[in-house]
């Protein structure tokens, strides 16, 4: 394990004074091996006390279940449906499988926008702009009275129970939705739903506090690579790690390492 100038390859890019005053600001973010080494050690032992039960409460780093039990083995195929909500805008995906051995997948979207008084309005009124916006998607896709199921990403923390139950802890992002905390956001989305006459069935909720953003990178993946598949990451301005772990009754499960960690 060795450090390196990170303006290597730019090099022929940037001026030799330019280059001088990058590295100079860079410099004390290159890690020594002893740093490295040392942060490793540290990782290993919050996981080893995020996987056991008694020291779980007080571990740094929660290995937490996300209920996915297998990954796509490339038989799949259909239409589904996907909700990312996590800022202050929101993207619809529908997304199209095409099974029969063929391994491909095609993606169609929308980004819609939730403006300042819906964040810091009522959760009633929060959902059903959702809700709207979804329904606004499925006519504009001439797919408004077709049943699809729904997968939901909802990148807050909440305590899920299980696929489809998420209760939110806590708003974060200046989202300030009355009546949301302590409620399962599924169930709410549900209601929000069905007042707008849409045929859909929430089957997952995706909660990427936990990291689930990288079990859809793994899952990705393994329906391209489904044995050979195991373990999935995503590094943007925070890290997450998942992994496939074996269970008793031979079902797999996603677990995380580590979410929004910088």
């Amino acid at each position: 394990m060795s450090t390196s100038n990170p303006l290597a390859n730019y090099s022929t890019e940037l001026h030799d004074d330019q280059a001088d005053k990058v590295d100079k600001y860079l410099h004390n973010l290159q890690l020594s091996d002893k740093t490295l080494m040392d942060v490793s050690l540290r990782f290993r032992r919050e996981m080893d006390k995020g996987l056991c039960r008694d020291t779980n409460p007080t571990a740094a780093v929660k290995m937490l279940p996300t209920f996915v039990r297998s990954t796509p083995d490339g038989t799949e195929q259909g239409e589904f449906l996907a909700l990312d909500l996590g800022g202050s805008n929101f993207r619809v995906l529908l997304v199209k499988v095409m099974g029969n051995g063929e391994q491909k997948v095609e993606m169609e979207s929308q980004i819609y926008d939730i403006p300042e008084h819906i964040m810091r309005g009522s959760g009633s009124e929060f959902f059903d702009h959702i809700a709207a916006c979804l329904a606004n998607y499925l006519d504009k896709m001439g797919m408004k009275d077709k049943k699809l199921p729904l997968g939901f990403t909802f990148s807050f923390p909440c305590q899920q129970t299980k696929l489809d139950e998420a209760v939110l802890m806590s708003w974060t992002k200046g989202f300030r939705s009355s009546g949301v905390e302590g409620q399962d956001v599924v169930s709410l989305l549900r209601k929000s739903i069905k007042k707008r006459g849409v045929i859909i069935q929430i089957y997952k909720h995706l909660n990427i506090w936990k990291g689930i953003e990288t079990v859809l990178i793994k899952c990705s993946c393994s329906y391209i690579h489904w044995l050979a598949t195991v373990l999935g990451t995503v590094v943007l301005v925070w890290t997450s790690f998942c992994f496939q772990n074996l269970i008793l009754d031979g079902n797999n499960r996603q677990e995380t390492f580590w979410f929004a960690l910088p």
